[in-house]
């Protein structure tokens, strides 16, 4: 599988990269580092195992990329509207629902802010507004 700068990710691509984000090192190293080019780096070899040839900075702008669409449909579906999907939304839903980065918030303009909050210990639990 051969892959350049400036080609779309394939499906495939997309699942070697979330099978690699989801181990519970890289998430624990991943939640909260800001300078992580070392842990990119590490997610590209471990890429290329699996025979995705990506360099760090691909994997990380397709960390950013996927992390942004998922607030966006978790915050619009929060907000009632479901028709908002994304093809990959339960396995980052899996993902992102261990990290205590942010939680989202629907504001009075329609917009969602982040607020800082653990994660649900229970799946209905639900944080009173």
């Amino acid at each position: 599988m051969e892959s350049g700068a400036g080609k779309h990710w394939t499906e495939e691509e997309v699942k070697a990269f979330l099978s690699v984000w989801s181990e519970k090192n890289i998430r624990k190293q991943l939640d909260g580092t800001l300078r992580n080019k070392g842990i990119f780096i590490y997610i590209a070899k471990r890429l290329q195992e699996l025979g995705v040839c990506r360099d760090w900075k691909q994997c990380r702008a397709k960390y950013k990329n996927l992390k942004y669409e998922y607030r966006t449909v978790k915050c619009a579906h929060n907000s009632g509207d479901v028709t908002k999907t994304m093809k990959f939304f339960r396995d980052l839903d899996a993902i992102l629902r261990y990290e205590p980065v942010t939680q989202l918030a629907a504001e009075e303009n329609g917009r969602c802010s982040a607020t800082e909050t653990q994660p649900n210990t229970s799946p209905t639990a639900e944080s009173a507004q």
